[in-house]
């Protein structure tokens, strides 16, 4: 009896095709990272870094439909005893006219103060970042 369960169900198995088919997965890509593909400057990072803080000061100077402003280069940095930077920035604008290939350059001083907590170097702030100035150079 047990024979003919087992035997039944091996023919039930064959005729319903519910044989399990394994299959073996394809090798997963090697995944590289971004930056074996592209050439990142320290230039690139501090600018990634102060970008959203210098976004929002042109749009106040500017108004809210100024898209294609960028950031021509980083003019200075300098280190504060407070343990902080003051990062100058060249940017150009698109002037009022909206005339392609006229700008307007200004020039941005950001303040990256890094997170520090320590009683050793006297610090004590948070991540910040801030536009100390913003000049108006040239139309």
């Amino acid at each position: 009896m047990k024979n003919m369960i087992v035997i039944f169900t091996i023919l039930l198995m064959f005729s319903t095709d519910n044989l399990v088919n394994a299959k073996k997965l394809p090798e997963p890509k090697e995944i590289k990272p971004y930056a074996e593909d592209r050439y990142v400057t320290p230039e690139d990072i501090v600018l990634d870094i102060i970008f959203p803080a210098i976004d929002k000061r042109v749009i106040k100077e500017y108004g809210d439909g100024l898209f294609s402003w960028q950031s021509q280069r980083i003019v200075g940095i300098v280190y504060n005893n407070n343990h902080s930077y003051d990062v100058s920035v060249r940017l150009q604008v698109p002037d009022e006219r909206n005339v392609p290939g006229n700008y307007a350059q200004d020039l941005v001083r950001v303040r990256v103060s890094p997170s520090c907590d320590s009683p050793k170097i006297g610090c004590s702030h948070g991540f910040k970042v801030e536009v100390l100035e913003y000049k108006h150079e040239s139309k």
